[in-house]
């Protein structure tokens, strides 16, 4: 068995100065939407999973995802406005503005201009350029919505979100793929830590839901063919997993410094201490069989949390369902936290929410803290028959009671990109 310095950083870690906590959380999610909402959609335990609606998916042998029917963007943002975004863009600003709100940072005066803003997304505006394009075979280029241009950038939504808030401090936005929206998380965390900020709006947005888009998952035999019955489609770290199942969402943090936080009164609800990102170098798509790059990004993250691997108590896994995926990552959390890893808690919640590409990391950071918060470990949907390559101490079926301090965050994508988080629960100054 690996040592846990294999995977850490040669050199000490840095005294960290400050801390950085968690105190918004926003979130449009196909079980529920805002922080209570998605909350209580975890514990419904109900899969959102149903047979595509958007479109007529009988061309593709993965004909289910998860959809959200009840978003209005007019509840976040004027109507002229909403009109000119597209679904992607709308989708960052509605989790921001109910993160900002869930953090008191709704009031005449709002958030520091100078918050940053990271986010991510592996696709951004392609949906909306899928749409436009079939415009222009039909009808030619002066159908074509003129705001193209400006929605399929790939800094499109940060950038919305920043203009739709004033705020004018670092505006980043990255395509990491799935693991994008955790690496936002990541990054804004390690800028607060090192004094470039106070505050940071952080997390993922996704809109993929298009004929096209999910056609080309489908055809790389991604996604899950398990459509019926369609509660089912999504079963990470079974024996009958047969792909993962597509969604749309996104998920928005607010990131404080902790004196920041604490001298306005606010409430947080976890503390991030690490963060760690590698990559395979291996595949396009398929992950480093034995995780070996995986699990070292658990530990530099560990490392810089200065966390003992025995000291983790719950970790919520990437594990989208897919066959090579879920038996890396189970790798991966043998070699990060060796014979602890038979006794620590291991779930994911995809089998409800979908995989929202790289929204998905971030919607998932926000469950996390909530379990935190709650004393509450989420089980994971449709796990009957646990794959014997996925050898890990799964959570309860019914979901386990228990107040825990320290949990770990996974985020993996196409390209072999590699990311983790560390967080604990807010045991005050």
């Amino acid at each position: 068995m690996a040592d846990f310095a294999d995977y850490a950083f040669t050199a000490s870690a840095p005294t960290p100065a400050r801390r950085v906590v968690i105190t918004g959380i926003g979130a449009i999610t196909p079980i529920g939407s805002g922080r209570e909402g998605l909350w209580a959609g975890v514990r419904r335990g109900r899969s959102a999973a149903r047979r595509i609606t958007r479109f007529d998916p009988a061309e593709f042998r993965s004909q289910v995802a998860t959809e959200i029917d009840d978003f209005d963007p007019c509840d976040y943002m004027d109507a002229k406005k909403a009109r000119r975004l597209d679904r992607f863009s709308q989708l960052a600003i509605a989790a921001s503005r109910q993160a900002l709100a869930d953090a008191g940072l709704d009031r005449d005066d709002g958030p520091d201009r100078n918050a940053a803003i990271y986010l991510g997304s592996a696709l951004g505006g392609v949906a909306f350029a899928e749409e436009q394009h079939r415009r222009y075979l039909t009808q030619g280029v002066h159908a074509v919505d003129p705001t193209l241009a400006l929605g399929v950038f790939g800094g499109a939504g940060a950038t919305n979100v920043a203009m739709e808030f004033g705020l004018c401090g670092p505006t980043i936005g990255n395509a990491n793929s799935c693991a994008s929206g955790l690496i936002a998380i990541g990054e804004a965390f390690r800028l607060i830590r090192a004094g470039g900020t106070a505050l940071a709006l952080a997390g993922g947005a996704e809109a993929p839901l298009a004929p096209l888009t999910f056609g080309a998952f489908a055809r790389i035999r991604a996604l899950t063919t398990l459509n019926e019955p369609p509660e089912g489609a999504c079963r990470p770290f079974d024996r009958g997993r047969a792909g993962f199942l597509m969604g749309e969402g996104a998920g928005m943090l607010v990131l404080e410094e902790a004196r920041h936080a604490l001298a306005r009164g606010a409430r947080p609800y976890a503390e991030v201490l690490g963060y760690g990102t590698t990559n395979d170098a291996y595949h396009v798509t398929a992950p480093l069989p034995t995780g070996r790059e995986a699990a070292r990004a658990i530990g530099l993250a560990l490392h810089e949390a200065r966390v003992s691997p025995d000291e983790v108590e719950y970790a919520n896994a990437h594990a989208t369902g897919t066959r090579l995926g879920d038996a890396a990552e189970a790798q991966a959390l043998r070699l990060a936290f060796g014979d602890h890893a038979d006794r620590l808690p291991v779930s994911t919640t995809k089998g409800l929410h979908g995989h929202a590409l790289g929204a998905s990391p971030a919607i998932e950071t926000a469950i996390t803290a909530l379990a935190l918060d709650c004393g509450w470990l989420p089980p994971t949907a449709n796990l009957a028959d646990p794959d014997p390559d996925c050898r890990i101490r799964h959570v309860d079926r019914a979901g386990e009671e228990r107040r825990i301090g320290i949990a770990v965050k996974n985020a993996f994508g196409f390209g072999g990109i590699n990311a983790s988080l560390v967080l604990r629960r807010w045991q005050g100054a």
